[in-house]
């Protein structure tokens, strides 16, 4: 599962364009979308003056193990214009790896790689596209439902389908 986001426009367009471009290149680079949520018009989190975010979920199927695919969601960031400055920064482009089956990957001091993504489970702008693509998920290590972790959201996210 990878999440994907932008608020700025980049030089494909405003954000529901880069981001269609974005699933584009991730297909030209073999990996192969089986589904993909609707996008999601959703504030940021942290709540501050930038423009809202346009947010969604796909499922892929790829062959990559979990850090070729993170390395190449970065690469295809990178591509696309993403410059990495301060955390919760604007973005022309944010993909993330947010599960690869039912692997865990423990966080471990310096490494980028973490199964399934530490925050997922505490983020609107994630688990209602989820909802549209996967609403049986059910978190690997927690086992909580995706509708419990729904449940548990901090009445502040605001996430509104675009």
């Amino acid at each position: 599962m990878i999440a994907f986001g932008a608020n700025l426009p980049s030089r494909y367009g405003a954000p529901q364009e880069t981001l269609a471009a974005a699933l584009r290149r991730l297909e030209e680079r073999g990996l192969r979308i089986l589904a993909r949520s609707r996008f999601w018009l959703t504030e940021p989190v942290p709540v501050s003056d930038q423009p809202w975010f346009v947010n969604g979920v796909c499922a892929v199927e790829t062959a990559l193990e979990p850090e070729a695919l993170l390395a190449l969601l970065h690469a295809v960031e990178a591509e696309f214009g993403r410059v990495r400055s301060l955390p919760n920064a604007p973005r022309v482009l944010d993909l993330d790896l947010l599960a690869h089956g039912r692997r865990i990957v423990p966080a471990q001091p310096g490494q980028g790689l973490c199964l399934p993504h530490p925050r997922l489970g505490e983020r609107a702008f994630v688990l209602l596209p989820l909802r549209d693509v996967a609403p049986g998920w059910v978190h690997p290590c927690s086992g909580d439902t995706l509708l419990s972790l729904i449940a548990r959201l901090p009445a502040d996210q605001k996430a509104v389908p675009a």
